[in-house]
Parts: C-alpha cells; sequence; structure tokens
C-alpha cells in the first residue's frame, strides 16, 4: 500500500531555531495533503466540506501556513479516507497519509 507524504529536514544551521522548524512542520503537512487530495480526484472545498473546514483553511493548510495538531490531523485523515502518520525530531519532519484499505 503506497501512502501520500511530504519531509521536511531542517538544515543544520536552522536546527536551534523554533520557527523555522515550524514552519518546515507545515510545509510536509501542506504537501501531505495536497498530495493526498489530488490522488483522490477532489478539490479543495470538497475537502473543505468533508473536513468540517472553510476553504479558506485548506489553501493555508496547503500552502503550508498551519501547523499540525492532533485535532487538524484527524479532521483530515477522516476527510482523505486515510490513516495520518507524522514523524517529528529536531531534523526531520515527515508526514504521511497512508490510503485506507478497499
Amino acid at each position: 500500500m503506497t501512502g501520500y507524504h511530504s519531509s521536511w529536514t531542517v538544515p543544520e544551521e536552522h536546527r536551534a531555531d523554533p520557527a523555522y522548524v515550524e514552519a518546515g512542520a507545515a510545509i510536509a503537512l501542506g504537501q501531505a495533503v495536497y498530495d493526498r487530495r489530488t490522488a483522490l480526484g477532489i478539490d479543495q472545498a470538497s475537502l473543505a466540506e468533508r473536513a468540517g473546514l472553510s476553504l479558506h483553511d485548506i489553501e493555508c493548510i496547503e500552502g503550508g501556513g498551519v501547523s499540525p495538531s492532533l485535532p487538524l490531523l484527524r479532521a483530515l485523515a477522516t476527510a482523505l479516507d486515510a490513516t495520518s502518520d507524522i514523524f517529528v525530531d529536531a531534523e526531520d519532519t515527515r508526514v504521511s497519509f497512508i490510503p485506507h484499505a478497499a
């Protein structure tokens, strides 16, 4: 089973900067959401409706402007018919949406 994921590795010179690490997590989330949404063949408005979010929210998420939170990951995973998986450490953030088995 193939997952839809994105990864962000923090360059060494920015590892002490929490804002840079947070931005990387937001970028990884946005790319993973975009990848899974397009694989499903749905538009942003449909995803927004499925997730109980606004179209503006989805645009911000996919644009890398929203940091992942547990409630947001749950809502997105449900709306994307997938399981969310996130890995975070000081140097790397990976976000995946793994499709549910048919």
